[in-house]
């Protein structure tokens, strides 16, 4: 099994250009990573900077993948105007979902599977109130000198997919703000053992963990599988996504050769396993 994580921009080309058909792109990006589970984050559904089209669904479309989650975080546009779900709102969108549970304009994180997936499991982790002045590396080309720009955190989440091959993937995209994102890496790593040990399956966590320094391995018996700076994709200096695993042995996967795709700020990651 092959495992991707990549946290999508939204599916921006890097350096941006005006392409008539992103979808096309985006689709052939996500075909050449070749992987048989694949987590993103930063995915829009029905929202206008992406031609208003529901990303995690063609991404499984265009791969052949039966079984696919989103899971809205905001509704609305980061960054823009957006808003909390509604309790009457789909905590996930998936394959299975009813045309009036197919919501239009949010954003979030998703999981796309060749594997069959016995069930999908969602956890709210939050927010912080108070937003941080980031630093940009640059611009899009690699060059131009970095710059900090005002950033408004918005909720968090995870979600999980329990595969019928003995593996529960659990896909996360965690706050910027210190503290806040150990905190609910420490609640992520606790549900995934949890839902692993109640389906009888071994845990991955995977996503854009905004934790640089393999932070997410510091006094933790987990391990990051996938070594290598992934931020920003035009000269990546930053490790900020990870794929981890608390008993998962050198021998038992490899390290996938993935290279810029042409799309996103982030670089996509990923294992393969050998079993």
């Amino acid at each position: 099994m092959r495992i991707t994580s990549w946290n999508l921009l939204h599916g921006i080309s890097i350096p941006p250009r005006n392409s008539p058909d992103s979808a096309a792109e985006l689709a052939a990006a996500v075909r050449s990573l070749n992987s048989d589970v694949m987590g993103f984050q930063e995915v829009d559904h029905f929202l206008p900077r992406s031609q208003s089209r529901p990303q995690i669904r063609e991404i499984a479309e265009s791969v052949g993948a039966r079984d696919w989650a989103m899971g809205p975080s905001v509704i609305g546009t980061p960054g823009e105007s957006w808003r909390k779900l509604h309790e009457h709102e789909p905590a996930l969108i998936t394959d299975k979902s009813s045309h009036s549970e197919l919501m239009h304009g949010c954003y979030g994180i998703g999981i796309v599977s060749k594997i069959p997936v016995k069930s999908w499991h969602r956890l709210d982790l939050g927010r912080s109130l108070l937003g941080l002045p980031l630093i940009v590396p640059g611009d899009e080309t690699g060059k131009g000198r970095p710059r900090f720009i005002y950033v408004k955190d918005e909720p968090r989440l995870a979600i999980a997919a329990v595969l019928e091959n003995g593996w529960t993937v659990v896909n996360t995209h965690l706050s910027f703000v210190p503290g806040l994102n150990l905190r609910q890496l420490r609640r992520v790593k606790m549900w995934a053992l949890r839902l692993a040990e109640e389906s009888g399956t071994r845990a991955i966590v995977m996503g854009d963990l905004n934790l640089p320094m393999n932070l997410p391995t510091v006094f933790s018996p987990w391990n990051s599988l996938a070594p290598g700076n992934t931020y920003p994709s035009w000269g990546a200096s930053i490790k900020f996504d990870y794929l981890l695993a608390k008993d998962l042995h050198p021998g038992e996967f490899s390290v996938m050769d993935i290279s810029h795709t042409g799309l996103s700020d982030h670089l996509p990651i990923g294992i393969q396993l050998s079993n």
